[in-house]
């Protein structure tokens, strides 16, 4: 999964004084894709109901679920297929989902129709500016961040999107006692995950020993079990927010 948030997407927050590269936090890549018959379909069917519109003001979340629930934020969420099925295995949760590439959002979609979700809602934006702009600290019970781009070369890692600044901001969002589940198949990105979100102030690692085992919620993806096949490793990070 890529962590891909919005075609008009305009990303313009500041890093902190220090780091060189990238100049703006930017929370997708954009991705070549068609959308499909069905995933169109799944667009003029459900996103009127489904898809939120990026406002830059407060998010009312009651008033955008229907009802008042605990608030996972997930950031990209690829074609969708574990959006799915966690909302699906954890239906009294609300989740606000960012993406930017359509063919996912659409695939999204189309999956919330057949299974009848209700718990999803989808801003298809870049997360950073809806972060900033929409959601109050201490509003969040959770965040989902699972398989961003690795940006494997060594001269690219900077792209990566879990950096302080991001980090900082995801922290400050989420209550006292909320969790940050990040998940990479790429055990480098492992490693700065875990010293990033290891400096972060308003955290702690909820796992002694660093990584933490898979929770049950989230499955095994297609493209994670082929990885898996071909002898490739995964590692999933869980920290929580501070009391105080």
């Amino acid at each position: 999964m890529s962590p891909n948030v919005g075609p008009d997407a305009t990303p313009h927050d500041a890093a902190p004084a220090g780091v060189a590269y990238p100049k703006t936090i930017k929370s997708f890549v954009r991705r070549a894709g068609r959308t499909t018959t069905g995933q169109a379909k799944a667009f003029e069917e459900l996103g009127p109901r489904f898809i939120l519109s990026y406002t830059g003001q407060p998010l009312d979340a009651a008033a955008s679920f229907g009802r008042s629930a605990p608030l996972i934020l997930e950031i990209g969420f690829g074609m969708g297929e574990a959006t799915a099925h966690i909302a699906r295995v954890r239906p009294n949760d609300n989740f606000l989902c960012c993406e930017v590439h359509e063919p996912g959002v659409g695939a999204l979609l189309k999956r919330i129709g057949e299974q009848e979700l209700e718990n999803i809602r989808i801003l298809q934006h870049d997360a950073v500016e809806v972060i900033d702009h929409m959601l109050a600290p201490a509003s969040l019970d959770g965040i989902h961040i699972f398989f961003p781009d690795p940006w494997h070369k060594k001269k690219h890692n900077k792209r990566r999107l879990i950096q302080p600044a991001l980090v900082a901001k995801l922290a400050a969002r989420l209550k006292p006692g909320g969790y940050l589940h990040c998940a990479t198949d790429w055990q480098p990105y492992a490693e700065q995950m875990l010293e990033v979100l290891g400096s972060d102030q308003l955290l702690h690692n909820s796992t002694p020993d660093g990584y933490a085992p898979q929770p049950d919620y989230r499955p095994l993806t297609k493209f994670e079990n082929r990885g898996l096949r071909l002898g490739h490793g995964v590692w999933d990070l869980v920290f929580l927010r501070r009391s105080a």
